[in-house]
């Protein structure tokens, strides 16, 4: 049986899905990466888990639940497009997302609630993006200026969703539970009270 990784994750609206599906469409005939993400797999990732045991899972989604509860949604600008790796044969080329502290501060509460259930997570600084495709594999060095200018547009966040990685699938990525900001839970919960008097 294959080990499967977990993460949590802001998911990507579906209108900027397809924006950027569109994009890498254009762009992929003419820089050959190995793999490029499909639109379904687009996500911004806040804390990557690895393997996590039942008990783990369920303490994670508890923390995830009260740690949601104390923010309202906000919004993400996408910015320029970026890569990872040497500038001629990069690894990663992704869509970038202008700061936006709230993210930080969410991020930063992700964090320190995984750490204090025993996560080892990456120490490096938080670079928020949205992955593109991975590996160039091009015989000519990968070029940066001959990208089209990278879409533009806003990113609502009104949750956080905690996702399975399959690798013998494609899509890859399954949201297994989802952790809705104040607003959306407060919107959820009355709507629930009102049914109940109906």
């Amino acid at each position: 049986m294959k080990q499967t990784h977990y993460f949590l994750a802001v998911p990507i609206t579906d209108e900027i899905k397809r924006e950027i599906a569109n994009w890498c469409e254009r762009v992929a005939p003419r820089f050959p990466f190995r793999t490029w993400v499909h639109k379904d797999d687009y996500h911004l990732t806040l804390a990557f888990l690895g393997a996590v045991s039942d008990k783990q899972l369920q303490a994670v989604k508890e923390k995830m639940a009260a740690i949601c509860n104390n923010y309202l949604p906000f919004s993400l600008t996408l910015k320029a497009i970026g890569t990872f790796g040497t500038s001629s044969s990069p690894r990663i080329l992704w869509q970038g997302i202008e700061r936006e502290e709230t993210l930080w501060l969410l991020r930063h509460d992700i964090y320190e609630a995984c750490r204090a259930l025993r996560f080892s997570l990456d120490a490096r600084p938080f670079a928020p993006h949205i992955t593109l495709a991975r590996k160039w594999e091009g015989e000519k060095p990968f070029l940066f200026m001959e990208l089209p200018d990278a879409v533009e547009g806003y990113v609502s966040v009104h949750e956080v969703v905690l996702y399975q990685t399959h690798l013998d699938r494609v899509p890859k990525y399954e949201a297994i539970a989802s952790f809705p900001l104040r607003q959306r839970w407060e919107e959820n919960n009355r709507r629930g009270h009102e049914s109940w008097g109906n």
